[in-house]
């Protein structure tokens, strides 16, 4: 991949003078790579600070692709515009994927792996990769570049926000197991560990604290790092009183996420009847 990549960076370091026929080639192998899952938007990478590797490279060519694309219409039963190097991706039944009837949307350049289900409507945007046996419900979003790994569930309209620039940003991540209740959000390339649970209505953004009252600390996202959940983490929707001001006078909290307990047998065994779905 290689010679990929310095292509991908040459045709997007030149603009709007890059040579279109040369370029769309590159983009469209990038393309082709990231809907068989060979090349990430990020990546696991267990020395790293984080246990990932964004790929910026990756995100130059999607970028790319909409620079090189023109608006072209589609008729797939509901007529639309959209860029033509982004059109909808189509399965076949070998590729054991079910996408249910209703008006969900994979966009190419998305990678869906075996045993994925998508209950209908979803969405899930370019770039976005989401492992095996992972199961979409309806009205969730899977954001562009967004990293979603195995068996996880994504229950109705959870929110998984995506990324492109800047290049060297984050995505969101939601590892292997992880359990995301009813609408849930997800944003700003926060990390989301194995085996956690978000409980209904969590949302996890950059500048939102996590109280974790089973160890007696609170996480935060730093300037080099992003928001991290850790492993096994039981998250619900919280709030904290404000100390300061007319706020504190008038008897205001505000919302934060608290982590309450670590993911047990009990936990295991309610999440088990997410299997019966798939």
């Amino acid at each position: 991949m290689n010679a990929l990549r310095d292509q991908i960076e040459k045709h997007f370091a030149a603009g709007p003078s890059a040579n279109d026929t040369s370029a769309m080639a590159s983009f469209e192998e990038l393309r082709s790579a990231l809907e068989k899952g060979d090349i990430r938007a990020a990546e696991p990478e267990p020395g790293s600070a984080t246990g990932w590797r964004v790929n910026a490279w990756v995100k130059q060519g999607i970028l790319l692709g909409f620079r090189l694309g023109h608006l072209q219409p589609y008729d797939e039963g509901l007529p639309f515009i959209d860029k033509h190097t982004y059109p909808v991706r189509r399965f076949r039944p070998e590729d054991s994927i079910r996408v249910v009837p209703g008006g969900s949307s994979v966009r190419a350049g998305a990678y869906l792996a075996r045993s994925v289900v998508c209950m209908p409507p979803m969405y899930v945007n370019t770039g976005a990769y989401v492992d095996e046996g992972t199961m979409i419900d309806s009205h969730a979003l899977v954001g562009s570049c967004a990293q979603v790994g195995k068996r996880v569930h994504l229950s109705a309209a959870s929110q998984v926000g995506g990324v492109l620039e800047p290049v060297n940003a984050n995505p969101v991540i939601l590892e292997d197991d992880v359990l995301v209740g009813g609408n849930c959000g997800v944003y700003e390339g926060t990390i989301v560990q194995k085996r956690a649970v978000l409980a209904a209505g969590t949302i996890l953004t950059r500048g939102t604290p996590v109280y974790d009252v089973v160890n007696g600390i609170v996480l935060r996202a730093t300037v080099e790092m992003p928001l991290i959940i850790p492993e096994g983490a039981v998250v619900v929707p919280g709030s904290r009183a404000v100390q300061k001001g007319r706020a504190a006078e008038w008897g205001l909290s505000v919302y934060t996420p608290v982590i309450v307990k670590y993911r047990d047998e009990k936990t295991d065994l309610s999440a088990a009847l997410e299997d019966l779905l798939r």
